[in-house]
């Protein structure tokens, strides 16, 4: 049974940081890409970052420079680094893993960024 499991969200003030956390069980972890997604209220779900199984990356523009994508393939666990939070950045995140045709997503973390 394939289990992504977040960790790390919270509530933050604006220019502050969080570091979220999706370790992954039931997969070959080393070999799927990992990619970070999030939903804001109303909106929809959006691609934030991901990174290939070689460690190839990608970001948004609206993070790009902010966040940071990294794996510990010999944890299991993907990390998103969040620095310089804003309100708009608020939003549920979830992790999601991919390789051909399969494609698991966790339960989501709750990301509140108000003064």
């Amino acid at each position: 049974q394939v289990q992504l499991v977040e960790s790390g969200g919270g509530l933050v003030q604006p220019g502050g940081s969080l570091r979220l956390s999706c370790a992954a069980s039931g997969i070959i972890f080393s070999t799927y890409r990992m990619a970070w997604y999030r939903q804001a209220p109303g909106k929809q779900r959006e691609l934030v970052t991901s990174i290939t199984n070689v460690g190839s990356t990608n970001y948004a523009d609206s993070v790009k420079g902010r966040f940071t994508i990294f794996r510990d393939n010999a944890k299991n666990t993907v990390y998103l680094q969040m620095n310089s939070l804003k309100p708009e950045d608020t939003a549920v995140y979830y992790c999601l893993a991919h390789k051909s045709m399969s494609t698991y997503w966790g339960q989501g973390t709750q990301v509140t960024v108000s003064s």
